[in-house]
Formats: structure tokens, C-alpha cells, sequence
């Protein structure tokens, strides 16, 4: 069995090298539906586990200056207070089974967000774009801050209910408000948005116990080397290609969650 983990860490990693999605997306259903792992372990888990998986990356856009700390900014000022507050409220929940149920269908809405924002990522980009010019858009620039600090309270709420949506979803979010950031710097802030959130969130679960850390080493075994194999692959792969290819696979799972709860 801590071979299979490790497999799973391993194809998971390299999807995640390969394209750019899909870790927390791919990791907790493979840990729920293929292991049998519940629910609560499995997104716990998966928390701390995409917060290691993801340093490297925030490091390096750091060091290039590809990041956006006022952005990464008013995320935090909403995501922080949403995952305390989702963490309060599961500690509040004495049955298993309601906390799972919750979680069920939390993963399944943010796997079907995800996938729609895989969908239409440029799609996004091209009307924020456009509304740039729009007589409304210096209003709507004024209240941009406001609209953050909510976004990340929505993000900091998912993420913690089901480790889904930091990414993907995250990037989204910043192309829809930020347009005319570069992809690099929306990338490197909303990655550096994404460690800290999940390590608070992995932190706060693991204070309730719900952290399997010898599940999470064999996790890392194998998906340190699959993110660099895929890295080294994905390079030559289209994005075109990639996209919508790993879009459906987030929405048929989402659908699963969404129907099985």
C-alpha cells in the first residue's frame, strides 16, 4: 500500500509538472475514491501536501519578482479569517458523518468551478480585457480591493473544506480582476496565495488530528520527482491540448462528488 501511494504521488506530480493543474484537483478524489481514505484524512492531508509541493515553486517566482504582494495581500486578509472560520465550525460538528457529507459536496462544487475555469481561462482573460474600457471599469477599479479580500475569503472557505481551488480557481479569480497582470506574475502571486493558505489550513487540521503524516511522506516520495519529470515533458506539450483535456477530467470527477452527495 505505501507503494501505491507513492505510484499515485508520482502520476499525480507529473500531471502537475505537465500541466500546471490539478494537484489538490486530482490528489483528494484518488486518495478517497481509489484508496478508500475518508474524507476528513484525505483533504487534511492533501492541505500540507500541496503546501510542500508548492514552495518551490512560490520561491522561485519570488526570487524573480514575479509576485504581487499587495494582491497576495488582500487574498490573505480573506482567506485567513475564512479558512479560522471553517475551522471553527468543523470543530463545532460532532458527527463524522455530517463533517463528510460537508466535504463531499464541497469538493465536487470546487472541482466543477476548477473545471470551468480551466475551460474558459483565456476566455476570461479577453473579456476582462476588453471591459478595461468600458465607462464603468474606474468604478469597478475603486472597489477591485473589496472584491479581493472577498474572493480570498471564498477561496480561504473551499480550500479548507476540500484542498480544491487555490489554484486554478485562484488564478481565474486574479485574470477576472487583474487583467492586465501578466500570466507569470498571476501565476507567482496566486502560488504564494496558496502555500500560505494551505499551510494554515493543513496546520489547523492537523491540530484536530485529522493529518495522516506517514500518508504524506510517501505522498511527497513520489510526487517531488513526478512535478520534475513532467516539468521537463510538459514543455513540449500544447496548452490547447492540455486544457480542455484535464478541464473534463476535473468536471466528470466534480460531478461524481456532486451527485454521490
Amino acid at each position: 500500500m505505501e507503494v501505491a501511494y507513492s505510484f499515485a504521488g508520482l502520476v499525480v506530480g507529473f500531471i502537475v509538472g505537465l500541466t500546471g493543474i490539478g494537484g489538490g484537483a486530482l490528489m483528494t478524489p484518488i486518495l478517497i475514491v481509489v484508496f478508500g481514505i475518508a474524507p476528513v484524512v484525505a483533504v487534511s492531508t492533501d492541505l500540507l501536501y500541496a503546501a510542500i509541493t508548492k514552495f518551490g515553486g512560490m520561491w522561485s517566482y519570488a526570487r524573480k519578482k514575479m509576485v504581487y504582494w499587495k494582491v497576495v495581500g488582500l487574498l490573505l486578509a480573506g482567506s485567513i479569517p475564512g479558512s479560522l472560520l471553517t475551522l471553527n465550525y468543523l470543530k463545532g460538528l460532532e458527527a463524522l458523518e455530517s463533517i463528510e457529507s460537508l466535504m463531499n459536496m464541497t469538493l465536487g462544487v470546487s472541482l466543477v468551478l476548477t473545471s470551468v475555469a480551466v475551460f474558459l481561462r483565456n476566455r476570461i482573460r479577453e473579456k476582462a480585457l476588453s471591459f478595461e474600457h468600458h465607462p464603468l471599469a474606474h468604478r469597478a477599479r475603486l472597489v477591485r480591493p473589496y472584491a479581493t479580500v472577498l474572493m480570498g475569503l471564498l477561496l480561504g472557505c473551499l480550500v479548507t473544506l476540500s484542498s480544491v481551488g487555490a489554484g486554478a480557481l485562484g488564478t481565474a479569480m486574479l485574470i477576472l480582476l487583474y487583467p492586465r497582470m501578466t500570466m507569470p506574475a498571476i501565476v507567482g502571486s496566486d502560488l504564494v496565495h496558496a502555500v500560505v493558505l494551505t499551510s494554515i489550513a493543513g496546520a489547523g487540521h492537523y491540530t484536530m488530528g485529522n493529518v495522516d503524516l506517514s500518508l504524506l511522506i510517501y505522498l511527497l516520495a513520489g510526487s517531488l520527482p513526478g512535478v520534475f519529470l513532467g516539468s521537463h515533458v510538459g514543455v513540449r506539450l500544447s496548452p490547447k491540448v492540455m486544457q480542455p483535456i484535464m478541464g473534463s477530467i476535473l468536471f466528470a470527477i466534480g460531478l461524481r462528488f456532486v451527485l454521490a452527495g
